[in-house]
Order: C-alpha cells, then sequence, then structure tokens
C-alpha cells in the first residue's frame, strides 16, 4: 500500500523528470520538493482551519495555483533547498512552478470511489489500497496528516 509520502515521491519524479538538472543535485531538488509539500500539508493541517484547506485543495474546491498550500510549499522549498543550490533564476523559477502541478496531481490521485458523491476519508483509504471496495487504515505520514482531514 502505497503511503502519501511515496505519492508525492512518485508525483514529484514524474514532474521533475521535464527540468534540466545537474546530476549531483537532482536527488537534492527531488527529496526537496517531496519533503516541501509534505511539510505544507502536515504545517497546514495542524494549524486552526487548515483541515479545511487541505480538504478544500483534495476536492478541488480550490485550485492547487491559489492554494496557500501551494505557497507554504513553495517557501519552504525557495529557503531550505533552492537558496543553498544556486542553480539559477530560470530552473528556481522552473522547479517552483511545478509545486501546483504536483499537488494538483496530488490530489487527483483521490477520487469519490465509494459512490456517495464526496471524497472522503474511506475514498482516501481506498486510493491507497488501489480499489473500490473495504479498506480499513492509511500507513506512515497519509495517516498523520489525512487521519482526522474528514471527520464532521
Amino acid at each position: 500500500m502505497a503511503s502519501i509520502t511515496d505519492i508525492i515521491l512518485q508525483q514529484v519524479t514524474k514532474a521533475t523528470s521535464s527540468v534540466q538538472l545537474p546530476t549531483d543535485t537532482k536527488q537534492t531538488v527531488v527529496n526537496g520538493l517531496s519533503n516541501s509539500i509534505l511539510g505544507s500539508l502536515t504545517q497546514t493541517v495542524s494549524s486552526p482551519g487548515g483541515v479545511d484547506l487541505v480538504k478544500e485543495l483534495i476536492t478541488g474546491k480550490t485550485a492547487a495555483a491559489a492554494s496557500p498550500i501551494t505557497s507554504l510549499a513553495t517557501k519552504i522549498f525557495s529557503g531550505n533547498i533552492l537558496s543553498k543550490l544556486n542553480l539559477g533564476n530560470s530552473t528556481n523559477n522552473a522547479l517552483t512552478s511545478l509545486i501546483p502541478t504536483i499537488l494538483t496531481s496530488v490530489s487527483g490521485i483521490f477520487k469519490d470511489r465509494d459512490g456517495d458523491g464526496d471524497v472522503d476519508l474511506n475514498d482516501i483509504i481506498l486510493s491507497f489500497k488501489g480499489g473500490s471496495t473495504g479498506g480499513s487504515s492509511i500507513l506512515g505520514a497519509a495517516t498523520s496528516i489525512l487521519g482526522g482531514l474528514f471527520k464532521k
């Protein structure tokens, strides 16, 4: 079963394949983008009103480009990774512009899989299982980020 960390890493790896990067920095960039996005989601969920922000992003009610989650991920990535690599403005801009695309891809993985008309925690569990029936747990980082996300 894939964790949210695995899903983010897969989407980051796919998105960064179009950006020319020095071989010795590619893994740093991929890990940095992944960690920045996961960190943004984690920080957002733990802040007041953050669960709703993540829910709106995952359900598509807020576009990734307009989400404060994207802004925070960009800030984290720029401050922690790009500021240390000296890749140049053009490459830095290309990399930070991938963040909304990556978040959109990650959000797109979660669909209404149980047929109840909305994306809820059960749908997320089913997405991790890769099926359309049953599911009882989310492993790894998914639990910490999404565990209470859709409780009403």
